[in-house]
């Protein structure tokens, strides 16, 4: 045997079982200079290179390139490649024709053949470059091709994207029904891994589609059928309860691909994302369930303690609560406003920290030991809360609140009836606005004082007065009406000033109003609103009106 094959390894005894005077090439030791160079190379590198000599394209190659034409070996060495790839033949044989007319190499880069190596049509795809190889003259004798299968990159790069779409698609979904049809919508857009998908649907969900029967997944949650001759999967997604009661992903898989761990492997995921959407929808939906319970057992505690406020002749009160609109959000915002025995009226607005359950039961113990401490005692607001924060310490309400308390007494001095005292003290609450009767608004402000549960001992607060004419309004509030994420608490007030000003001729119930539509809600916390407004002065009939009535009174004698 020629040695030019000793350096082919284990397809030595390949190159000398084949008759080579028998092929287009002749006898090896008539082989030109140029051929057997080329053999010597080949032969030599361990990277596939295959040579597609003279005109028949006859084939020779490494033992690296055997692996990527499968059961083509042995009898495509020395074969015309037209013979050996006849299912490829119209997309690679014009590229080898083009190389030995222009002598220009090609370069393809992932080019998808079905190639049929293992008996079937299979899916595969590679990176190569055919280039001429020329002879003494100057003219082609052959094309060398230094190829890369590329098949698993391709595959599994193919693979991710579908998996990355998939679960995009089913990131915002909360309803089952709706998961498992945009399931198959994605999937049917992978033709060639998935050529055809559905889900059965269970018998217990009310659906016609029939149930896979639950023995096929005694060797688990995936299971390959190809007892019809096309190999077919179903996956089991089972729900968060646990039951028999499951969907079912059936997928066709490709007749072009090998069923192997990877391929399964892949299904698998598949099946894994759409159970963790499924589940994810079910824990969305519980929570939800979950929240609206709080809520509505919140709301209802809050609303039972926010009675209707008390009314004072020559005084309108109105009251409002809101609660935030994000979920499982509970708030411990009040308000009050009762009658005391000497005729005073009070009003309260408050805040606890927090927004739980545990903040609104807190929120109901210091509404109540403020009322308690405040009726019936003559001390004035400062001294009310001085006293609740002894109170809040002794019966251990482990709380802080922010909190105003107001006093509103008659104050008309001679010639001057409707005007009216408010005496107020702040326990770190933000600042009332007051809304004079020509339209004017401005914070009542004063210096800060700490909240309630702070300190029980020690602390000094203090009143705050200011009379109040006739059409004048107070606005108590909350901080949740005015501040919002990455906004500043003075653009806040101010804008609520704005807001307030020139409503002089508004209602107290109309103030409610036009502040809650002026301030959406955040979602991030309750409100709770207390307007006060002063009842303007009657006014005085002119000259005119008088002298009409006069006259309308004389005609009707």
């Amino acid at each position: 045997m020629d040695e030019l094959f000793d350096a082919a390894g284990s397809l030595r005894s390949a190159y000398a079982r084949v008759d080579w005077a028998a092929t287009s090439l002749g006898p090896v030791p008539g082989w030109s200079r140029t051929l057997r160079a080329a053999v010597d190379i080949t032969l030599h590198t361990r990277f596939p290179v295959t040579l597609f000599w003279g005109q028949e394209f006859v084939m020779l190659y490494n033992e690296a390139y055997v692996d990527l034409i499968g059961k083509k070996h042995p009898a495509a060495l020395g074969a015309p490649a037209a013979q050996v790839f006849p299912e490829i033949w119209d997309e690679i044989g014009p590229m080898l024709a083009s190389v030995r007319t222009t002598q220009r190499a090609t370069w393809t880069r992932n080019m998808r053949l079905l190639m049929d190596r293992h008996g079937y049509p299979e899916e595969c795809f590679f990176t190569f470059s055919y280039s001429a190889v020329l002879g003494a003259g100057g003219q082609v004798e052959g094309v060398v091709d230094i190829a890369s299968e590329t098949t698993e990159q391709v595959l599994s790069q193919r693979r991710l994207i579908l998996l990355a779409e998939l679960t995009d698609a089913l990131g915002e979904l909360d309803e089952p029904d709706q998961i498992l049809d945009r399931t198959v919508t994605v999937l049917r857009r992978d033709p060639h891994d998935l050529p055809d998908v559905d889900v059965l649907l269970p018998r217990a969900a009310g659906r016609s589609s029939p149930v896979v029967p639950s023995a096929l997944f005694d060797a688990g949650d995936v299971v390959v059928d190809d007892s019809a001759g096309i190999a077919v999967v179903w996956v089991r997604l089972p729900d968060a309860s646990g039951t028999a009661d499951d969907a079912v992903l059936v997928a066709q898989l490709s007749q072009h691909l090998p069923v192997d761990e990877s391929y399964v492997r892949f299904v698998r995921l598949v099946g894994a994302a759409v159970t963790q959407a499924l589940h994810r929808a079910q824990t969305r939906q519980a929570e939800r369930r979950v929240a609206s319970l709080e809520r509505e057992l919140s709301e209802k505690l809050q609303r039972s303690l926010l009675t209707p406020p008390a009314q004072r002749e020559g005084l309108e009160v109105a009251v409002r609560y809101r609660p935030a609109t994000e979920r499982a959000r509970l708030g411990g915002d009040w308000y009050d406003s009762f009658l005391q025995p000497d005729g005073s009226l009070a009003l309260v607005i408050g805040d606890v920290a927090g927004h739980d359950r545990q903040a609104a039961a807190t929120m109901a113990q210091i509404r109540n030991l403020l009322r308690g401490v405040a009726y019936g005692t003559r001390e004035s607001p400062a001294a009310v809360l001085a006293d609740l924060d002894t109170a809040m310490s002794g019966l251990r309400v482990d709380a802080f609140a922010t909190a105003i308390l107001a006093r509103v007494t008659q104050d008309e001095p001679q010639n001057q009836p409707g005007r009216h005292l408010l005496v107020w003290a702040n326990a770190g609450h933000l600042p009332p606005v007051l809304v004079a009767p020509d339209g004017t608004a401005g914070l009542l402000q004063a210096p800060p004082e700490i909240l309630l549960g702070m300190d029980s001992g020690g602390v000094v607060r203090r009143d705050h007065r200011v009379t109040l004419a006739p059409g004048s309004t107070v606005v108590l509030y909350t901080d949740g009406l005015i501040e919002r994420r990455g906004s500043l608490l003075d653009e806040g007030l101010a804008h609520l000033v704005g807001a307030l000003t020139d409503r002089h001729g508004m209602t107290a119930e109309q103030v409610c109003d036009h502040l809650l539509d002026r301030f959406p809600a955040s979602g991030d916390d309750d409100v709770a609103l207390v307007v006060l407004r002063v009842l303007p002065a009657p006014a005085e009939a002119s000259p005119i009106a008088r002298t009409r009535a006069r006259n309308g009174a004389d005609s009707h004698r």
